[in-house]
């Protein structure tokens, strides 16, 4: 099984680059936002339980997030691996992520960090935000608090899996395409390894 984490910071392609992933490999795409939406309009126990913190405003614990990935991974046996979206978030959240794997014999194969400098984000974010709508792209000051939320909460997730020998930086600038090839060069070792 070949699991993956695409990695960076808000702006960087995550999204791009995991949809021409995921066409390539034909991986299965875990978004934890999308599950918790899936969750709770099913209305499952973990939906359930999800709404219960939701409708006090708070946080979904991180035990319930693992829950819901535990349940998409058992739902799809044929899926020759799995490709993280936005989880894990936190030191806490690898970890929890890595014993549940171990449940299925399998691990993180790979950690795709895509590197892009803070200005050439907020250029990315700004332009965005005109194009999308999206009020969150539209400020600088608040894109700039979100990359600190990113420095202080995510980034030392790359230390947690460079130490384990998963992380692969990749240079985030330029054009669409050849990021894509460099993503999948290293994707290949790992096939190949």
């Amino acid at each position: 099984m070949l699991n993956l984490i695409i990695f960076g910071p808000p702006g960087a392609g995550k999204g791009t680059q995991s949809e021409k992933l995921l066409a390539k490999y034909h991986l299965k795409h875990i978004s934890t936002g999308d599950l918790l939406r899936a969750e709770r309009s099913a209305g499952t126990e973990l939906g359930n339980k999800a709404n219960e913190y939701i409708s006090k405003g708070e946080l979904v614990p991180d035990e319930v997030v693992i829950g819901m990935v535990r349940n998409f991974i058992s739902n799809h046996p044929e899926a020759p691996g799995f490709i993280f979206d936005g989880f894990p978030r936190t030191l806490p959240q690898a970890t929890a992520l890595d014993n549940m794997l171990l449940e299925f014999n399998a691990g993180i194969s790979l950690v795709l960090g895509l590197e892009v400098d803070e200005d050439e984000l907020v250029k990315r974010l700004l332009l965005r935000g005109i194009t999308s709508g999206r009020a969150d792209d539209q400020n600088e000051e608040t894109i700039r608090n979100r990359f600190r939320e990113y420095q202080n909460k995510t980034l030392p997730l790359q230390a947690f899996y460079k130490e384990q020998g998963k992380y692969s930086g990749v240079r985030g600038i330029g054009e669409v395409e050849a990021i894509f090839w460099d993503l999948c060069a290293e994707m290949d070792k790992v096939k190949k390894g």
